[in-house]
């Protein structure tokens, strides 16, 4: 039995792997899926990078849990390289499911591609509470274009504006090269969300890993929505042992 943190990205909340964790459960395996400091729906949106860290180590310690796989996707990867900074004792593994793996002294807004940069800095500037929230046709065409409309739809009506203010933070991250914790990173064969080629996530953020098991999967950068099934049984193949 593996238990499991699971980690999500940025305009989504815990909720995002409720097709997940039940899956995971049927195979053996129990997953906590907790909801980063200053997201979803209704939360107070002023956190910067360390509340989101925060945040889930607090959950990890809180709840004592130990020898945990812990996933993150998207900017939930800048969560766990931190998190693993702080508690490597409680952690089995590292899962970076198309998720940034940032280098040290760096902030997301630098993995960005310069179209993204932009917008999002020009939306948050826009917004009442330096947040973004990821336009309709971008999450169409390039995070689940996997999906028929009805379902792509669906899934964003879940989404909420995330904060802006750990998109800038850089972070310091000094100690996660040297971390002896065991890594994996799972690939999403039809993942857009960043562009494919310069700005691609493989192998650009997986050959930041250094030694680590890569997992190849069909499917978008929400197969969380499109077919969580398939997703648990990738995340057990890159988790375990």
């Amino acid at each position: 039995m593996i238990t499991f943190v699971l980690v999500h990205g940025s305009w989504h909340d815990g909720s995002a792997w409720n097709a997940v964790v039940p899956r995971l459960a049927e195979l053996g395996h129990v997953a906590h899926s907790p909801t980063i400091a200053g997201h979803g729906k209704g939360a107070d949106k002023a956190v910067d990078h360390d509340d989101c860290v925060r945040s889930i180590r607090r959950f990890i310690v809180d709840h004592d849990l130990a020898d945990v796989v812990l996933v993150g996707h998207s900017f939930g990867g800048t969560v766990i390289a931190r998190v693993a900074e702080e508690i490597p004792e409680r952690l089995r593994r590292l899962v970076f499911w198309g998720a940034f793996v940032p280098l040290p002294g760096t902030s997301v807004n630098d993995d960005l591609p310069p179209a993204y940069r932009e917008l999002f800095a020009r939306l948050a500037g826009e917004s009442d509470d330096n947040t973004v929230m990821l336009p309709f046709p971008i999450w169409r065409e390039a995070f689940i274009q996997d999906a028929d409309l009805d379902r792509a739809t669906a899934a964003y009506q879940q989404l909420s504006p995330t904060p802006y203010q750990p998109f800038v933070d850089r972070l310091d991250l000094s100690k996660f090269p040297r971390l002896e914790i065991a890594k994996s990173y799972l690939n999403c064969t039809d993942d857009t969300a960043l562009p494919p080629g310069e700005w691609g996530w493989h192998p650009r953020m997986s050959g930041r890993l250094g030694l680590h098991r890569l997992v190849q999967s069909p499917g978008s950068h929400e197969v969380v929505f499109t077919n969580p099934r398939l997703l648990a049984e990738k995340i057990v193949h890159a988790g375990r042992d």
